[in-house]
């Protein structure tokens, strides 16, 4: 069993109370870790720490060579240590192996990704439209934006750790990142690689927690930012906490995400792709495929190929390269799931698959549950609700402007995806629908060069792209005067 300390400073430490918890294998049930629970007098000091962290020659006068240098050895540690990782995060957070072993992958590449950012993002630049010869010289100048608390989800720790941390080295910033309790170890291996690879002390503190402890790092005075990847509802408490002091913020949140298929779409492509849409990482991922949109000229064929093809869904034990389909996060998440299946079935919406717990052998102790389809419409509470589980509810439509309509029936606005060989057709409808990331003929691919993010009641701003980029940047506009003649300063004269 690992112990989880809290990182600050550049050291591991107990919570100054003693205070901890436990980390639970939802495979198995069996203890994966004692976390240390941090203070209110812990949290003072890691944000301190990343404070004068900030203000440090040796942070603020890093050149961005050097930044990007540690940067790349944190991509090569990370895959140094691939498969102590992969366990741990299959362990923690109920990965399937494949997923974890992707997820190691993708953090590594990030930080390669983000190594580059560094040795090539233009901090300083002049704008030749806006500066004239003998009048004035006007530039950008992109700063680090300060001490920022970055607070990451259950669902990707490693991965969201990664997309939170690596702007933050790459633009200079410093942080304190809290995991998620139900999730902390992936994050607190990663900070010793940080270490390891030659962070500073401060740079990057490591704590975890529940909505308490989030609530003290958001709202402490010197932090200057806040990221949060979440549920919309704790988001919004999050913006208002922030709007007290005016913090900077960027919000990744809930998703309802429609999935198109159009009449002329391959089926054994948009079939399996919608399953992958819906299932993976058993529906725990923020902009899962969780409406589907079938035309009715395809509908039965395709549920008839639906069907057949999730009973086929290969489902068992985490730790199986073989295992495709894995349990809930916790005991807690299982029974809102539960919960929203047994609304569903009592709101009379047709059960096409699945619908209760996965039990027998190898299950009994874990938080399984059968992927589920319900035929719905938009009067279905699973319609307008997140769920974050394996279930989906199927809708027929008959014209593109009818399915346009009801993709966009949402307070949220993360992804959507059509699936369609007609090109034209997909872009054009791609164009009205209102979402951050639209898919077509695929799903949950995703680019660092590229933005992510949703529109409406998905978030606010980017991360990855130049976009996550800029949201760690405050921009500044130097006006050097080219004009060194008290003559020439006519408008002086507006005062004589």
């Amino acid at each position: 069993m690992k112990e989880i300390k809290l990182f600050i400073n550049g050291e591991f430490k107990n919570s100054s109370t003693g205070e901890t918890f436990e980390s639970i294998d939802p495979c198995t049930g069996e203890l994966v870790a004692k976390v240390h629970n941090p203070s209110q007098e812990d949290i003072n000091d890691a944000v301190e720490a990343a404070h004068t962290a900030f203000y440090s020659k040796e942070w603020s006068e890093m050149t961005r060579e050097r930044r990007s240098e540690i940067l790349l050895t944190i991509s090569e540690k990370i895959k140094e240590r691939k498969k102590e990782l992969i366990e741990e995060e299959i362990k923690d957070s109920g990965s399937t192996f494949r997923k974890a072993a992707a997820d190691v992958h993708n953090t590594s590449a990030f930080f390669k990704v983000m190594s580059k950012v560094a040795a090539t993002f233009n901090f300083e630049e002049i704008d030749a439209k806006a500066s004239r010869e003998g009048f004035s010289k006007n530039k950008r100048q992109y700063t680090p934006i300060g001490v920022c608390a970055q607070i990451i989800p259950w669902n990707f720790p490693l991965v969201m750790a990664g997309w939170k941390i690596g702007p933050v080295l790459a633009t200079g910033c410093t942080t304190v990142i809290k995991s998620a309790a139900e999730t902390p170890v992936t994050a607190s291996i990663l900070a010793e690689i940080l270490k390891e690879s030659g962070v500073p002390n401060g740079v990057v503190n490591v704590i975890t927690g529940g909505a308490k402890e989030g609530q003290a790092l958001i709202s402490h005075p010197k932090i200057s930012k806040v990221a949060f990847t979440g549920s919309t509802a704790v988001g919004k408490i999050i913006l208002g906490e922030s709007a007290k002091t005016v913090k900077k913020t960027t919000l990744e949140l809930g998703g309802k995400s429609p999935n198109i298929v159009l009449d002329d779409a391959d089926l054994d492509i948009a079939v399996d792709g919608a399953l992958y849409a819906f299932l993976y990482h058993s529906g725990q991922a923020c902009d899962s495929g969780t409406r589907l949109l079938v035309q009715e000229g395809i509908y039965d064929q395709f549920m008839a190929k639906f069907l057949t093809r999730i009973e086929q869904i290969s489902i068992g034990q985490t730790n199986d390269k073989n295992t495709g389909f894995g349990p809930v996060v916790s005991e807690k998440q299982f029974n809102t799931i539960m919960r929203y299946i047994e609304t569903t079935k009592k709101e009379g919406a047709k059960l096409l698959f699945g619908g209760e717990r996965i039990t027998g052998e190898g299950f009994d102790k874990g938080y399984f549950i059968r992927p589920t389809a319900f035929e719905i419409t938009p009067s279905n509470t699973i319609w307008k609700e997140e769920i974050f589980g394996p279930v989906v509810g199927v809708t027929k439509f008959k014209t593109e402007e009818e399915a346009i309509a009801l993709a966009n029936d949402s307070i949220y606005g993360l992804a959507a995806a059509i699936w369609t060989q007609d090109e034209n057709k997909a872009n054009s409808i791609a164009s009205k629908l209102e979402a951050g990331t639209i898919w077509i003929n695929e799903y949950h691919l995703l680019n660092p060069g590229m933005p992510f993010g949703g529109l409406k009641e998905s978030g606010i701003g980017r991360e990855m792209g130049v976009e996550g980029i800029l949201a760690y940047l405050e921009v500044k506009h130097i006006w050097e005067s080219d004009c060194n003649t008290r003559e020439g300063k006519m408008w002086f004269d507006a005062l004589f």
